[in-house]
Parts: structure tokens; sequence; C-alpha cells
């Protein structure tokens, strides 16, 4: 995450002095107008600020050090080294992701947008229908779900990141496990 960049701004001026606000008896008085022409200086940022509000809340048009401040409001997983571009999707996309967060879509696309490439699921469960009683039971006895992240160079890949992304995006009541391998691609190379 970056510093903040909020703060005065050399040559800005406040669209409402406070010089002009004071009483008659203060109109005239240089050390009155001094004193608060120094008070304009640091509330013009404030003015620009309110009057261009609806952008912060923008991941879009949001300054940079506050799209992380809207990444922690609305749960995006995010570590802050990611690219500006990458850290402003997550948040665009946070409330689209948390509607399918525990789902194998949900899972895909939290892996996706931490890694940028599609992981390989494989989950334990099943649905199946029978027409008698005490069919077979589909998928596996033992529950999980398996997550394998194919990339060209494996060692570029944070397993501790790809398993804390599984965590937060899989079913709550699923063990699982994480690997990251050579993409196919690159294995024919």
């Amino acid at each position: 995450m970056s510093g903040s960049a909020r703060g005065t701004v050399p040559g800005l001026a406040t669209p409402h002095p406070l010089g002009a606000a004071l009483p008659a008896v203060y109109a005239e008085d240089d050390f009155g107008q001094r004193f608060v022409a120094g008070l304009d200086v640091v509330l013009a940022p404030l003015f620009h600020v309110l009057d261009s509000l609806e952008a912060y809340f923008s991941p879009l048009l949001a300054p940079e050090d506050f799209v992380d401040h809207l990444a922690t409001w609305v749960g995006a997983e995010l570590t802050g080294a990611e690219p500006l571009a990458v850290r402003r999707h997550a948040v665009a996309s946070a409330v689209a992701l948390h509607r399918v967060r525990g789902t194998r879509q949900g899972l895909a696309a939290a892996v996706r947008l931490a890694f940028g490439t599609d992981p390989e699921i494989t989950e334990s469960g099943g649905a199946s229908w029978s027409a008698r009683p005490l069919g077979p039971f589909p998928g596996t006895p033992v529950a999980g779900v398996r997550v394998v992240l194919r990339v060209a160079d494996p060692a570029a890949v944070d397993p501790h990141r790809l398993r804390a992304v599984v965590a937060a995006a899989r079913p709550a009541h699923l063990p699982f496990t994480v690997a990251v391998t050579t993409s196919r691609t690159s294995e024919g190379a």
C-alpha cells in the first residue's frame, strides 16, 4: 500500500474563502485576514474532495491510496503488492465474488483474480438421482477440494498466498489441498 496523498496542495484556491465570511469588524483587520487565509490553505483540499466525493467511491476513479481503503471496506482479498489495475478490479468485483463465495465458480474467480490464470478444481462431492432407494452415492467418500494452479514458472507463485486465497473462497466445511505446477503448454516446449 502506498502512503496517503491527502494534504495541502500548493496554489489550490478555495471556493469559499473564510476572509469574506468574517464579520465586518474583522474585514479590515490585516492579521485576521492573514490568519484565516492560512486556514483556507488547509480547507481547500477538503472542499475539493467533498465536491467530487462520488468519485472516491468508484473503484475506477478513486485515488490510488483510497482504492486500498475501499478494498478493506468491501473485503477484497489483496496483499497490497498488486498493480493498481488489479486492485481496482478486485474492489469493483468484490460484491459479485461475495455472492458466489463458497462455490466452485467463486473459488475459480478468486484464484483467477489473484493469480491471473484459471485453476483446475477437483471436488469430492456430486449430485445424482435414482429411481430406487439406496443407490450409490456420487463423488468420493472423503470430502475435500483440490486446487491445482498451472503456470509457466511455479517458483514465481507464492504457495502460501494460493493457500490463503483458497481458504477464503472455499466452502467453509471442506478440507482442501493446493498445488502449483508447470503449465501443460510449457511442458511440451
